[in-house]
């Protein structure tokens, strides 16, 4: 009898152990790599630190009070919302484009499509560094190619007016292509029955594409909306190699505010304080991703 209670209570106990002995291999990762770094920095954000010193002086909340009362935190936040509206809803937009065009099995289609999605897998660093000769002021290509249209050369990245647009042409133009293919894997997962059905009922391509493709491709539109925008919050290579933030902040973004107050001015309070802010935005995002994912299971 004692012996059965045992067997009962250790079959039992293993049971249950089974399931955390299969996610530990995940979990010693995420554990190490993320939630542990997380809670570091949401840590140094209560401090006041200079990255060198032994000791790090509790100054509470102050940092991000300091951080929500400096303008330089609202014109960077300001370029972060320029930035993504800037990027996300092209690249979506173009990149369904793209993706109606090469469904439509043209000739030679798909060395086009590894055309527009070779830029995607080249580092950001290298293609900034060659956007950065097109955008010279004199001899560029993109000055160039204006100078031939008749008008004026501009100052690209010299230029508060036109630098922030300079970086967001480069992001749209290496993200469209990978847009471009979640798309197509989208469109053709479209039912033809539910195609032959609408022309059977006088349906023109506009009416089939709003009523039919549309609602069956959103999930995809949610997915590259939520990752785009994300990434967005996240860029800094293109930045850095192309304008370091300026002119006069003017391509400043939150993540590389992050970046100047950790790494030029080790203020490591200050810095962590903006990297906690980024953590909940993109948490909140991710939410709505969730809810919106929800209200769209019925397609």
């Amino acid at each position: 009898m004692e012996w059965g209670i045992y067997t009962m209570i250790r079959s039992k106990f293993i049971g249950g152990l089974k399931p955390v002995l299969f996610t530990l291999p995940a979990m010693i990762p995420f554990t190490v790599f993320w939630l542990g770094p997380l809670l570091y920095v949401l840590y140094l954000s209560f401090n006041e630190w200079d990255f060198m010193s032994p000791e790090k002086t509790f100054v509470g909340l102050d940092n991000y009070i300091n951080l929500f009362s400096n303008p330089a935190f609202y014109q960077a936040l300001r370029v972060t919302a320029l930035f993504c509206a800037g990027t996300v809803i092209p690249v979506i937009v173009i990149g369904l484009g793209l993706a109606l065009l090469m469904n439509k099995k043209l000739k030679g289609s798909a060395i086009y499509q590894v055309l527009l999605f070779s830029p995607w897998v080249t580092p950001t660093v290298a293609v900034s560094i060659v956007w950065s000769w097109i955008y010279e002021p004199e001899i560029g290509l993109a000055n160039t190619v204006l100078s031939f249209l008749g008008f004026e050369k501009l100052g690209w990245l010299q230029d508060p007016t036109w630098a922030l647009v300079g970086v967001i042409l480069v992001t749209i133009w290496k993200s469209v292509g990978w847009a471009m293919i979640f798309y197509l894997v989208a469109l053709r997962n479209v039912p033809a029955d539910l195609m032959e059905a609408a022309d059977l009922d006088g349906a023109n391509p506009v009416h089939k594409f709003i009523r039919i493709t549309l609602p069956l491709i959103s999930p995809t539109t949610l997915f590259l909306f939520i990752v785009q925008l994300i990434q967005a919050l996240q860029a800094y290579d293109q930045i850095n190699v192309l304008t370091q933030g300026g002119p006069a902040g003017s391509t400043r973004t939150l993540l590389y505010m992050y970046y100047q107050s950790a790494f030029e001015s080790f203020q490591i309070g200050e810095a962590s304080s903006i990297a906690m802010t980024l953590v909940f935005i993109c948490m909140l995002l991710s939410l709505l991703s969730v809810i919106f994912s929800s209200r769209n299971t019925h397609y």
